[in-house]
């Protein structure tokens, strides 16, 4: 298993990622609250957690392949629902393996 884990800071953290899960729950099984969700795209697993001043990304899947996809995937959506602030400065770990 491939995990990724990013960080983009913003005052605003909560907001995006409801307008994120809400935008891809059209298409995918998503869980969201006010501060945490959950997307599951078909290769993997998006989990995101919003602080005072960030949101926390967690991307897991099968092979990194997917993950280094879904992080393009997850910073381009991010960004453009974050556009009075994009490019949001989005930094990701170095992806482990389990």
């Amino acid at each position: 298993m491939a995990i990724a884990r990013g960080r983009a800071q913003t005052t605003s953290g909560s907001k995006y990622l409801q307008q994120l899960c809400k935008h891809w729950g059209h298409k995918f099984e998503v869980e969201v609250s006010e501060n945490r969700g959950q997307v599951r795209f078909p290769s993997a697993v998006a989990t995101m957690e919003a602080s005072a001043d960030a949101l926390l990304v967690t991307i897991e899947t099968d092979d990194k392949e997917s993950v280094e996809q879904l992080k393009q995937v997850v910073a381009n959506h991010l960004d453009r629902f974050a556009f009075r602030e994009a490019p949001l400065p989005f930094k990701w770990s170095a992806t482990e393996e389990r």
